[in-house]
């Protein structure tokens, strides 16, 4: 197992996509529809690395991402939107994101990044 993923998307599309994706690379998925659910997975499962959405009812990305953070200061997280909000991705940088990808993102380029940034994990 190359390690685990959360991904955090309120888009059933986006989620089934990304799970589809990353299990055929060899990674176990685990997904996350909202808030809550992402957090209960992080305190449970511990994931290597989190694609999560900044855009989601309810909690939106920024709350959820500081939670995170108060669970595992270590979590590492890579940030995507739709939203060309800017704000919102540097405040999402100072609490320690990695990278963010914009919406609709090329596959290729999400599966680049989270071979780059869960790879410093198994080192």
């Amino acid at each position: 197992m190359k390690g685990k993923i959360l991904i955090v998307d309120d888009q059933f599309g986006i989620r089934i996509l990304l799970n589809e994706v990353l299990q055929k690379e060899g990674y176990e998925t685990h997904q996350a529809a909202n808030g809550v659910q992402a957090l209960d997975i992080v305190a449970n499962n511990c994931p290597d690395l989190v694609l999560l959405d900044m855009k989601i009812p309810g909690m939106d990305g920024i709350e959820i991402l500081k939670r995170m953070k108060l669970i595992n200061q270590e979590i590492r997280v890579i940030i995507m939107t739709a939203y060309g909000e800017l704000d919102m991705i540097q405040e999402a940088k100072n609490l320690g994101a990695l990278a963010h990808f914009a919406k609709p993102f090329d596959i290729d380029d999400i599966r680049e990044a989270v071979k780059k940034y869960i790879s410093v994990t198994e080192e």
